[in-house]
């Protein structure tokens, strides 16, 4: 057996580092730019009250991510013990239940900490975050063993909600303007290719596990196609928009954003089962530029 995934007899309690590796910050950074995007769109002051920024933005990652993260690996511990058995939970790093504990307590906190924002927007989209990270992974419910549900409740958490919850922080207890709603709606729906992109690299263990990700469902090639067109077909709406709301500079922006992307695609494309990392780390990263600048366009319509 190999001992670096035997727990000590004596770890009654788990490590602050396994605790930090269970949050996976890694994957803190989407939601995060996102509350940035909500926070650059809102068109108020960015430092002017910059304790709500900062604790917006410990929410968003460390807290909301972090949490979905705990209670994503608290339920999938079964099956990371046969495919990643050195992970803090099935290694006995994070022994007994205080899996479970954790997520409870990053639950509580994360809302507790939207609580106390003014308003009631911020409490509003951190209740419902975490209501679907719980539907994500706990049963009955398990979104996450159909791609077409569980790609949306994720990308509508990490980059929809987290966005407005970036505008409602800086905005108070108004609503957040239409626009900004929109764009935050448009980026999520994208945001559901950009889930089926990390499914690739899970084919064969989610067959064996009964997981009907996208690529099961649909193929490879299947799967592929329709990733690309869902990442894409929202960012057209998004420059149509742009135009219309007279800010042409920022639409042709996005619009060169999405030849980018488009051209990236084509090679995916001919290789997706090889090339679905390589697009997700190069396309991604175009993709949420085109976020911030389209942030930046309606910053200046709620300025005007």
């Amino acid at each position: 057996m190999n001992q670096s995934a035997t727990p000590s007899a004596s770890s009654a309690y788990p490590s602050w580092s396994a605790i930090l590796e269970v949050t996976h910050p890694i994957t803190w950074f989407p939601p995060m730019w996102a509350f940035a995007c909500g926070v650059v769109s809102s068109g108020e002051p960015i430092l002017a009250q910059w304790w709500l920024l900062i604790a917006g933005i410990l929410l968003a990652g460390p807290l909301m991510c972090g949490g979905s993260q705990v209670i994503n690996d608290w339920f999938d511990r079964h099956v990371d013990a046969i495919n990643e058995p050195n992970r803090p939970i099935p290694s006995g790093r994070i022994p007994g239940n205080w899996g479970l504990y954790l997520a409870l307590i990053w639950t509580g906190v994360s809302l507790a900490l939207a609580y106390a924002f003014p308003g009631y927007w911020v409490f509003g989209a951190a209740l419902l975050g975490m209501a679907l990270a719980w539907a994500y992974s706990a049963p009955p419910l398990r979104l996450k063993s159909n791609g077409w549900w569980g790609n949306l409740a994720v990308g509508f958490s990490y980059e929809g909600l987290a966005w407005v919850t970036g505008a409602a922080v800086m905005i108070g207890a108004a609503m957040p303007d239409w626009r900004i709603l929109a764009l935050a709606v448009l980026y999520s729906i994208g945001a559901h290719g950009i889930m089926t992109l990390n499914d690739f690299k899970a084919i064969e263990g989610d067959k064996k596990m009964n997981v009907r990700s996208l690529p099961v469902q649909l193929g490879v090639d299947g799967a592929a196609r329709l990733a690309s067109l869902v990442m894409a077909l929202p960012q057209v709406v998004v420059i149509a928009l742009l135009f219309g709301w007279d800010k042409p500079a920022h639409g042709i922006a996005v619009g060169i954003v999405l030849l980018i992307q488009i051209a990236l695609m084509i090679r995916f494309l001919q290789k997706p089962l090889e090339r679905a990392t390589w697009f997700s780390g190069l396309g991604v990263s175009v993709y949420v530029t085109g976020m911030m600048i389209s942030a930046f366009a309606v910053r200046g319509l709620m300025q005007g």
